[in-house]
């Protein structure tokens, strides 16, 4: 079960370390207003994290009688789909730094108290496609995926979102000086390639588990 847990460790820094638009909203949103509202907003992208988390983990145990006999073959579906997944974040990251342009985050205008930050970025979080694919890649990609039960799907689900809430609550706490430089051309390439590079270890993992 441990394992369960330090695999949604992994995948939850995998997809919360890489600094966007909405990284760059939290930031902006600690140093205008206050802690409590960024990290409202942190929260908020960390529990978007772990509903797609469980999602994919609790839809894996689900079907489970259904992904037995093709275990091996989606095993390699997953870790092809994780190795895309790296290597567009790791070209976006890329692109950014040769680019030197900031992402453009959403204006975060009203969002003063730690309610309203919260449900707007869990709304604007919950946009992401890519999120609920990169989990279930991972959970298809895991070894025992087709014995997963509820016990080790929640442990995964639970790794994910204290990973993905340790990260973005560092990111709200760094609205200042830590903010501005990962929000910079050389901070946004730093934390792509380090997303990549976990991404990239968890496909890796995933083949040679078979």
């Amino acid at each position: 079960m441990s394992g369960a847990f330090l695999a949604g460790v992994v995948a939850g820094y995998g997809v919360a370390v890489p600094v966007g638009a909405i990284a760059i909203l939290i930031l902006g949103l600690s140093a205008r207003t206050s802690f409590r509202v960024g990290a409202a907003a942190a929260l908020a992208v960390a529990t978007a994290d772990g509903l797609y988390a469980a999602v994919a983990a609790f839809g894996g145990a689900g079907l489970a009688g259904f992904i037995a006999p093709v275990a091996g073959p989606l095993r390699v579906v997953a870790a092809l789909v994780l190795l895309g997944l790296a290597g567009h974040g790791l070209w976006r990251a890329w692109s950014a730094r040769r680019s030197g342009v900031t992402p453009e985050a959403p204006t975060g205008r009203g969002l003063s108290t730690p309610g309203r930050a919260y449900a707007a970025v869990l709304g604007l979080t919950m946009l992401n496609p890519t999120t609920v694919l990169y989990f279930a890649a991972l959970v298809l990609g895991r070894q025992e995926a087709a014995d997963l039960d509820g016990a080790t799907a929640g442990l995964f689900v639970a790794g994910a979102f204290l990973a993905s809430a340790s990260w973005q609550l560092l990111v709200a706490g760094g609205g200042s000086v830590v903010g501005r430089a990962l929000a910079g051309p050389r901070g946004r390439l730093l934390t792509g390639l380090l997303s990549s590079a976990l991404i990239a270890a968890l496909a890796v993992a995933a083949l040679l588990s078979g």
